[in-house]
């Protein structure tokens, strides 16, 4: 690691001092049964006090390893002092005024640094919201206004969001749209590269054929105002589809007059070992949405793009409240600095060496470990019944328990509730890597036994 000691305020190091969860978690867990909605459904219920870089402690004083950083946006690590001094300093100065009514500088900073990192050096635009299904959203709209057209395709296993229109862009049923239609129309999923549940040997290129005949059959490319990718699936399990698939689905956009979307909420700023994921597939975007991540752990998203897609957007027509709040900005201004400054792409392509070196033969070991994949600080592990593709939820429930009740907060993923994944921090050291991994290890071999 190149980062200093100095910047933690906590030892990196697991610690437990009370079973897990402790006293005061399970005394707060009472409170929450009776005042909290049980749809804000909790994967731990271990509640925390504070962290920092890739360490939580909870409210009983047990120092845990985050592998999750609350869905991917504490990527820069737990309250760093530059983010929450910068985060300080303006709530001392400005806390609010809305963009659209009287504007402020940071909001300009922020989509400099946006349309100066995004892919390609093509003019660009941005608009600033809270969330990344915000984002989301707004981008189908603009897609549709540039466009004149209605209709939106998302890949099959996609997570785009909660929100009525995002949900409905979510693959699939259980939890996140159970019960909650009717969904907007013009909404379709098509089929994605899955190199693991591919037929064997099939190439990035054949499976963008797939794609494409799809869409051609069941859709119409005339119809097409949009097509949203996320270019590594999260939620859908750490899905990185084959080589050439994007490219080949970027092409065929182009020659459609289709807007291709690259939905980089999780895999965006720095994650993937790259400013967004989209590079890794040589791809260059029409439109790029931005969150998680950005802002250090403030709510902030992004919309950024092509100007003459941005722009063809009536004033008024996107917008919000609370989009591009001074505070959220100004944490996003630290953020960008402190990437640049500690070089954490490169921190990230080292934390992607360190998983690869310390779980990569899990699948050789573990017979319950169907595939470990990754890129940067994204790992997902997909669990199988043994001597099988079949999906094991059984197995993801019992590791995932087994991780939180030793101090190791891990993620569930995938369609099928089967695949672990992980989200560090990618200022995670390896010795925490170790530690981590030594404790879900005891669970796999147990399954495995």
């Amino acid at each position: 690691m190149v980062i200093s000691a100095d910047t933690f305020s906590v030892p990196q190091a697991r610690k437990l001092v009370t079973e897990l969860p402790g006293p005061k978690s399970r005394e707060l867990h009472e409170r929450r049964r009776k005042t909290v909605s049980r749809g804000a459904g909790t994967l731990a219920d271990i509640y925390m006090d504070h962290g920092s870089g890739a360490i939580l402690v909870d409210v009983d004083g047990n120092q845990i390893i985050d592998l999750g950083c609350g869905i991917g946006v504490t990527t820069i690590g737990h309250a760093h002092p530059d983010v929450a001094k910068a985060a300080a300093e303006q709530a001392g100065k400005l806390t609010h005024t809305l963009f659209t009514v009287t504007p402020y500088e940071n909001y300009l900073k922020v989509a400099e640094k946006l349309a100066e990192i995004t892919p390609s050096d093509f003019e660009k635009r941005s608009i600033l919201v809270n969330s990344g299904a915000e984002a989301v959203e707004n981008a189908v709209k603009i897609a549709r206004k540039y466009t004149g057209r209605r209709v939106i395709a998302t890949l099959d296993h996609a997570f785009h969001g909660r929100t009525n229109l995002t949900m409905a862009m979510t693959y699939r049923p259980w939890p996140e749209r159970a019960g909650m239609g009717p969904m907007p129309g013009d909404i379709y999923s098509v089929p994605i590269s899955y190199p693991f549940r591919d037929p064997d040997g099939m190439t990035g290129e054949e499976a963008a054929e797939r794609t494409i005949d799809y869409i051609t059959t069941h859709i119409g490319a005339t119809e097409l105002a949009a097509l949203f990718v996320e270019p590594i699936q999260g939620d859908g399990g750490i899905v990185i589809p084959a080589p050439g698939f994007f490219k080949r689905l970027s092409e065929f956009c182009t020659e459609n007059g289709i807007v291709f979307v690259a939905d980089e909420i999780q895999a965006g700023i720095a994650r993937s070992g790259a400013w967004y994921s989209i590079e890794h597939h040589g791809v260059v975007p029409d439109l790029v949405t931005s969150a998680k991540g950005i802002a250090g752990g403030f709510p902030l998203a992004a919309v950024t793009g092509r100007a003459e897609i941005m722009d063809s957007v009536q004033p008024g027509g996107i917008g919000g409240t609370f989009g591009g709040n001074p505070v959220s900005t100004a944490a996003a201004l630290a953020v960008f600095d402190l990437i640049e400054r500690e070089n954490l792409i490169a921190e990230a392509q080292r934390v992607e060496r360190a998983f690869f070196a310390r779980i990569g033969d899990w699948a050789s070991k573990y017979s319950v470990v169907g595939e470990v994949r990754g890129k940067g600080a994204m790992f997902g592990v997909e669990l199988v019944h043994p001597g099988t593709k079949k999906p094991n939820p059984e197995a993801l429930t019992a590791v995932i328990k087994h991780a939180t009740s030793n101090g190791v907060i891990v993620l569930d993923a995938g369609s099928w509730d089967s695949v672990l994944r992980f989200l560090p921090s990618v200022v995670i050291s390896e010795e925490l890597i170790d530690d981590a991994a030594t404790v879900i290890e005891q669970k796999l071999a147990e399954l495995s036994a």
